[in-house]
C-alpha cells in the first residue's frame, strides 16, 4: 500500500542538488522502499554521444522492476497516465525546464498543469531537480531567465511537498519532513 501524507495523498518528495550530488542515486532508493514495478519517467534527451552515456549509465542501474517512460517535453501528460497508486521517479525537472524553455512553451501554464497532475496521483512520487541559484550570476538573458524559472518551479513544488531532501556530496540532508 503506498504511504500517505496528512492529507490522505501519495507522499511527495522533493530532492534536490547540484550536478553528481547523489540525486538520482537517492531518489531510486527511496521509491524502492514502495512495491514494485516502479515508474521512471525520464525527462533527458540523447543530444550527444555524452548525454548518450548518462542515459545509459542510469538505465544500468534499473532492474526489471522498472518501468521507463520518456517524457523529454510532456512531463504532466506522462504522469497522469500513470497508474493509481504507482511509485514514480521524475528525473529530472532541471531537463524538462530546460526542454521546455527551449521549445519556448509557456512555463507558468507548464507548471501549474504540471502542479495539478501532482495533485491528482495517489502513490508515492519523487521529483529530482537541480539547485542551480547558488553560483554566479549568469553572464546571459536566456540563462538568467533558466535560473528564475528553475528556482520559482523548485519552491513551488518544495512548498507542496512532503518531505524535502537536499543532497550534499552524495549524503541527505533532510529540509523539509520526516
Amino acid at each position: 500500500m503506498a504511504r500517505r501524507d496528512a492529507a490522505g495523498q501519495g507522499l511527495l518528495t522533493l530532492v534536490l542538488g547540484g550536478a553528481r550530488s547523489g540525486k538520482s542515486r537517492y531518489a531510486e532508493w527511496l521509491i524502492a522502499t514502495y512495491p514494485p514495478p516502479w515508474i521512471y519517467v525520464a525527462t533527458a534527451e540523447a543530444m550527444d554521444d555524452e548525454m548518450a552515456e548518462r542515459i545509459a549509465a542510469h538505465r544500468a542501474r534499473r532492474d526489471a522492476a522498472w518501468r521507463t517512460v520518456e517524457a523529454p517535453h510532456d512531463l504532466a501528460k506522462a504522469l497522469a497516465a500513470v497508474p493509481a497508486g504507482s511509485a514514480v521517479l521524475v528525473d529530472c525537472l532541471t531537463l524538462w525546464l530546460s526542454n521546455r524553455m527551449l521549445a519556448e512553451a509557456d512555463m507558468d501554464q507548464e507548471i501549474e498543469y504540471l502542479e495539478t497532475v501532482l495533485s491528482s496521483l495517489d502513490g508515492g512520487v519523487v521529483l529530482v531537480s537541480n539547485e542551480v541559484g547558488l553560483g554566479i550570476v549568469p553572464d546571459n538573458a536566456l540563462a538568467r531567465r533558466f535560473r528564475d524559472k528553475q528556482g520559482i518551479l523548485n519552491q513551488r513544488l518544495a512548498a507542496r511537498a512532503t518531505r524535502v531532501v537536499m543532497m550534499v556530496a552524495g549524503l541527505p540532508v533532510p529540509v523539509k519532513g520526516p
